[in-house]
């Protein structure tokens, strides 16, 4: 018959074990037990942080996705053929109206100009002798000298030359109008874009586009709103001035711009598919924030603001008498009833019971009463933000980074899967031993 048999060994590890999870026990009871500070029981002053009240707009505004448009934009097309000889301007640069952008080979139109004008001095020649032959034969047909049939066909040869002359003026007018399409101009003051088309390209007067100008002082911003919505701001505008309108613009970086509305129109007809209607908004863009094409946020109400106060919502306390927050003046803690509003983020409107300049504790409130002395610590919102962060990754306690159990288990040359360490060492093997020995 075969015993097994402990070692010492083994009795010895776990007893040592068991007595390190015991003082692990009481060093953990200890450290996350408090301890009576200093002077507790005394009439200490208790260490709270005071925050100023905010003060900002909560008047009704609604919010649109608008999207930004000039209201000129001219494609720059040539009127006549030819090589484009120079390009006068830079390539996003802002141009006044009349200015030189493009000229096309001028020669030929040149040229031109001057066979219309000498076409028009022929004619005119012709058109003296034919005028003086006309009011001879008239004369001598007044006298019954001259024939009928003469007198007619003087008279017609008058009309041609008068006709011819005609002709030939209007030939050189439009030969002049050629010549003054060789010097595109700006039809409009705007930014240009990209030259589409460089010296030494032939052009012709088709569709082909040499470049683009917009308008960008005054834009243009058209957003939708739904006929309910359309309906109702009707109504208030004939109830009320049309003019005691706000708007703001929100850009895509966040940025607001507080603008008023220059002129605005509606479309003539509702969308049937989305049930809303296009208003159009002209705005001043002094600095040339609003570019055309892009989308922006409008946040349109009345030009009358409504300010009121707001409070973390952390300094507000209820009891069985309702709302309350401890007022810090003099190193005097106070109590104050207040009535709230609608919570807007972290702050909450305060109707009454608070002034501007008051400081409202945030942290310790639970410390202090109505007329504790207090010792306070002004803080502002962006840092009682970074403290609740702070605060949030910090959960981490002390006790178990320092313990002397959890700092051995971390240490790099300790092997946790040891054969030693888990009870499963050869040398640990029970023993046997037969029943005569």
């Amino acid at each position: 018959m075969k015993i097994g048999k402990v070692s010492n060994r083994r009795i010895l590890k776990q007893t040592a074990l068991v007595l390190v999870c015991m003082g692990a026990g009481w060093y953990l009871k200890g450290k996350l037990t408090p301890s009576m500070p200093m002077g507790m029981g005394q009439n200490s002053e208790p260490y709270v942080l005071i925050q100023g009240l905010e003060k900002a707009d909560i008047s009704t505004k609604q919010s649109y996705i608008g999207h930004v448009e000039a209201i000129k934009s001219v494609n720059i097309i040539p009127q006549i053929s030819g090589y484009v000889e120079k390009v006068l301007f830079n390539e996003g640069s802002y141009v006044q109206e009349g200015d030189i952008l493009f000229i096309i080979e001028q020669k030929r139109y040149l040229a031109n100009v001057e066979l219309r004008k000498a076409e028009l001095q022929s004619a005119q020649a012709n058109l003296v002798r034919a005028e003086r032959d006309f009011k001879r034969q008239s004369q001598l047909s007044k006298q019954n000298y001259a024939s009928k049939a003469t007198f007619d066909t003087a008279e017609s040869t008058y009309l041609q030359a008068k006709a011819a002359v005609a002709q030939a003026e209007a030939n050189l007018d439009l030969a002049e109008i050629d010549l003054g399409y060789t010097e595109i101009k700006a039809p409009i003051s705007g930014y240009i874009g990209k030259a589409l088309v460089t010296e030494g390209n032939y052009v012709s007067s088709s569709a082909q586009n040499l470049a683009r100008i917009v308008q960008t002082n005054p834009i243009r911003v058209a957003f939708s709103v739904s006929d309910k919505e359309y309906l109702n701001s009707k109504m208030f505008n004939m109830q009320n001035n049309s003019n005691n309108i706000r708007s703001e613009i929100i850009l895509p970086n966040g940025d607001i711009i507080e603008n008023h509305f220059q002129s605005r129109f509606t479309d003539n007809e509702i969308n049937s598919d989305t049930a809303t209607i296009a208003i159009y908004a002209e705005y001043k863009n002094d600095e040339n924030l609003l570019i055309p094409g892009n989308y922006v946020d409008v946040r349109i109400g009345s030009k009358d603001s409504e300010e009121t106060l707001l409070v973390p919502q952390e300094a507000v306390a209820q009891d069985e008498h309702g709302n309350y927050v401890m007022v810090v003046k003099d190193g005097i803690a106070e109590q104050r009833r207040v009535t709230l509003g609608k919570t807007i983020g972290t702050k909450q409107i305060v109707r009454s019971g608070l002034e501007e300049d008051d400081k409202v504790i945030v942290q310790g409130l639970q410390k202090v009463s109505n007329g504790t002395k207090v010792k306070a610590q002004l803080t502002t919102p962006e840092e009682e933000n970074d403290r609740q962060e702070n605060n949030k990754k910090d959960n981490k306690t002390q006790v178990e980074e320092n313990h002397p159990v959890a700092t051995a288990i971390q240490a790099p040359d300790v092997d946790v899967n040891s054969p030693v360490l888990n009870g499963n060492s050869e040398s640990e093997q029970p023993t046997t031993m037969t029943e005569g020995e």
